[in-house]
């Protein structure tokens, strides 16, 4: 569920601790508490799940207050060095991990408890969909509840639906009614009853709609929503999805990107060259956007053997050199690729670059893999965050549902979000960093 208090909360009283407590002035105490609030977020302290468990939610805390330390210490020397001590990174530290895990622990119990259940008529076929809603079900702590599915008659829904209405009416003081709203699952089935849902609506009857749903709660578009919406997803895919704001982003985060890991990239092209030769910089054609093939740059973690056919990741591993093993750990084979961001190949945000066999591959088996294409592959990615590395058709399926929802939803607050998160992904060995 949607859970912007406790982001709220949580700034308004670091803010108040860093301006009353401490003594700071009112824009060193703003600054203070954005920052670690930002780490905060970026190691998902808000998701219901890290919420739910006092452990996990202190475990995040603490990552989030060092992750914060470290920005303000990069800070330090530009402008706080005359207005902060190191008692503002202890202070804050220790009310982090003791006050907040607490805090957000009340908040989840509160949400769990007082939090309306949402009751929906579901127009649709349960064998065919229920397993998606089941899954916004249970992610929505059951607060959104899908009570009957109908395959539907515009008699049979006049039925349900007066009868409902009948048993308002003779009770009054019924708090409980049996539907909320009105799910449109299917466009197919929604035919049928066309005319019957336009008279409930001007009854004041909600009627809502799956994709809405899905993408709200999900962050995902599953592929057989795609399937069941194909016109509304093909009139929203062929829209341009790209503003110049993320281009200026791109420049701006890979130059300071280049100048922060200058010194490691030149510690790992000596590293590659005596333990492997030449070449330090590994060179493969990719798909980009719309289709277009470019030079996709990364340091070579691999020995120089040649294959007949593209492989997964997973399925190289015999050829991984000892750099190797360490770079792509930690993720520093990618540092290149801000040259590619630099020459406009690539966005630091944006689905993955795929090989061309691949892309022939999975644009044959796999419905609307041919959009993830309509925007500029990515360094990390929403997808990267929240799936793991896949090595199968199903798996790359799955994982095209995150990027299909990055497509669709793009815009510079999730892109500054993956690349905020995309620290907390690798710290935590989560999706496919």
């Amino acid at each position: 569920m949607v859970n912007r208090l406790p982001k709220y909360i949580d700034l308004s009283i670091l803010f108040v601790i860093n301006l009353f407590f401490f003594g700071y002035s009112w824009y060193i105490a703003l600054v203070l508490s954005v920052v670690f609030f930002l780490g905060f977020y970026a190691f998902r302290s808000y998701d219901m799940e890290i919420m739910k468990s006092l452990n996990d939610s202190t475990i995040r805390i603490v990552a989030g207050v060092i992750f914060g330390s470290i920005i303000l210490l990069i800070l330090y020397p530009l402008f706080l060095e005359n207005y902060i001590n190191r008692n503002a990174f202890i202070y804050n530290f220790l009310i982090s991990i003791v006050v907040f895990p607490i805090i957000h622990k009340i908040e989840y119990k509160l949400f769990e408890k007082r939090a309306k259940q949402r009751k929906y008529l579901v127009i649709g076929k349960k064998d065919e969909i229920g397993n998606i809603l089941d899954e916004i079900q249970e992610k929505t702590l059951n607060k959104l509840y899908f009570v009957d599915y109908i395959n539907p008659s515009p008699v049979k829904l006049d039925e349900l639906i007066n009868k409902e209405i009948t048993e308002k009416k003779a009770n009054k003081n019924n708090k409980t009614p049996a539907y909320d709203a009105i799910l449109v699952t299917d466009p197919k089935l929604e035919e049928k009853v066309k005319d019957k849902l336009e008279e409930y609506k001007k009854m004041g009857i909600k009627i809502e709609y799956l994709p809405i749903l899905v993408e709200k709660h999900l962050k995902r578009i599953p592929l057989k929503v795609v399937e069941k919406f194909k016109e509304h997803y093909s009139i929203i895919f062929n829209q341009e999805h790209e503003s110049p704001a993320k281009r200026v982003v791109d420049v701006i985060v890979s130059l300071i990107a280049l100048v922060i890991f200058s010194p490691f990239m030149l510690i790992i092209a000596l590293g590659i060259l005596i333990e492997d030769g030449r070449p330090v910089v590994f060179k493969q054609d990719r798909i980009g956007k719309d289709g277009k093939i470019f030079t996709m740059y990364k340091f070579r973690s691999m020995k120089n053997v040649e294959r007949e056919k593209p492989l997964f990741a997973d399925q190289e591993q015999d050829r991984i050199t000892k750099v190797g093993k360490v770079i792509r750990k930690l993720r520093l084979d990618e540092l290149p690729q801000f040259f590619n961001v630099l020459k406009g190949d690539m966005s630091v945000v944006g689905p993955r670059p795929e090989q061309k066999n691949f892309v022939e591959e999975f644009e044959k088996h796999i419905t609307g893999y041919k959009y993830r294409h309509i925007t500029k592959p990515g360094i990390t990615g929403w997808a990267q965050i929240m799936y793991k590395y896949t090595s199968n058709i199903d798996e790359t399926s799955k994982k095209l549902e995150y990027d299909l929802w990055y497509v669709k939803n793009d815009n510079v607050f999730i892109n500054l979000k993956v690349i905020i998160q995309t620290l907390e992904a690798m710290v935590f060995k989560r999706g496919a960093m």
